[in-house]
């Protein structure tokens, strides 16, 4: 407990090195609690800054803790084309209610190389028709690439936005093999 008689929560981080750019992962002891696009020194900065003042305690970088070297495992597999899906335990406590809901039928209803609109993900949750609280759910989500995203496009064919950039998504569904490979 901390002086104010609150449970700190450890966490632990390392950033790794992917095919869209360096990643920050951090984790918790319940699972893997953020990963941040595009981490250099001040992205990485201000994302253990916002971790520290939500859960507590001061980020300990840590890339060798047990669940941190299978995350990197798994997202070094992910980005070589031989893993499709995630196998972590995953620490939802940065997102709560109507984005958490979004989030979590996300992570288990749309596998590998497909894609869903934002209006029928509202559908599949019970809110038709809440295709942009759809969008501000995948702002928000904490944990891209291992919740999928990036697998969330405009219905009429439009890629969508992303908060890693529309070229991070391109990437990304170019891996899946839902897009062609970037030219150049």
């Amino acid at each position: 407990m901390d002086s104010h008689g609150q449970y700190e929560q450890q966490v632990v981080w390392a950033v790794t090195d992917t095919g869209i750019g360096p990643l920050l992962l951090a984790a918790t002891r319940e699972g893997l609690v953020n990963v941040v696009f595009h981490a250099t020194d001040a992205v990485r900065d201000r994302a253990l800054e916002r971790l520290a003042s939500r859960l507590g305690g001061e980020p300990v970088e840590a890339p060798d803790s047990p669940l941190l070297a299978e995350a990197i495992r798994q997202f070094e597999a992910y980005f070589a084309g031989e893993r499709r899906d995630f196998e972590l335990p995953l620490d939802w406590s940065l997102i709560s209610g109507f984005n958490r809901q979004v989030l979590r039928e996300l992570a288990s209803g749309v596998p590998y190389g497909a894609v869903v609109g934002y209006g029928d993900l509202a559908g599949r949750v019970g809110q038709p028709g809440a295709a942009q609280a759809v969008g501000t759910a995948m702002g928000s989500n904490p944990l891209p690439v291992v919740v999928p995203c990036h697998r969330v496009v405009e219905s009429h064919g439009g890629i969508g936005g992303f908060g890693g950039g529309l070229e991070t998504k391109r990437k990304l569904l170019a891996l899946e093999g839902v897009l062609p490979e970037p030219l150049f």
